[in-house]
């Protein structure tokens, strides 16, 4: 086998294996499932660009969402300065689920009016993660976490929808 197609078949499983997680950080930054698909697909092509130089210090997961976070704000920078999509195909539909749950659909909503950065933290919040993973995924120290954490909480119930 050729260590080219190797590369393509890890490449393949780990988006797979992180396919969720990807989605999951693409979603809370599109206001639509348009929006998301793209995120997802430009995502799909940093990890892809990334591949063959990540090291493995830090975790398989803890990498993957440093590069969805980061793209996703970066689009996000773009798409509020122009403001054009394609449309792109996923296999998941979160926005469908949001529909049926009303409260969720309220709590996408003032998440989305957070600033990036603090949008990238919630999520992760939300996606259980430990502190410390967040921290280094985010690049900021535990303690920070903490605080900024308390912070966005209490902003999320001040925001109207």
């Amino acid at each position: 086998m050729k260590k080219k197609e190797q590369i393509e078949r890890d490449f393949e499983q780990l988006v797979e294996r992180q396919r969720q997680t990807i989605y999951s950080v693409c979603y809370l930054f599109a206001d639509e499932r348009q929006q998301a698909d793209d995120l997802f697909q430009e995502t799909l092509i940093r990890l892809w660009q990334g591949f063959d130089t990540f090291e493995g210090r830090s975790t398989e997961k803890t990498w993957v969402y440093r590069i969805a976070l980061n793209t996703c704000i970066n689009m996000d920078r773009k798409h509020r300065r122009r403001k054009d999509t394609s449309p792109l195909q996923m296999d998941m539909d979160l926005y469908a689920e949001e529909e049926r749950c009303p409260a969720a659909s309220r709590l996408h909503r003032r998440i989305a009016k957070l600033h990036p950065f603090d949008r990238a933290l919630i999520l992760l919040w939300l996606e259980d993660l430990p502190y410390d993973e967040i921290a280094a995924i985010l690049g900021i120290t535990v303690n920070n976490v903490s605080v900024r954490l308390v912070r966005i909480r209490e902003k999320l119930k001040t925001i109207t929808d």
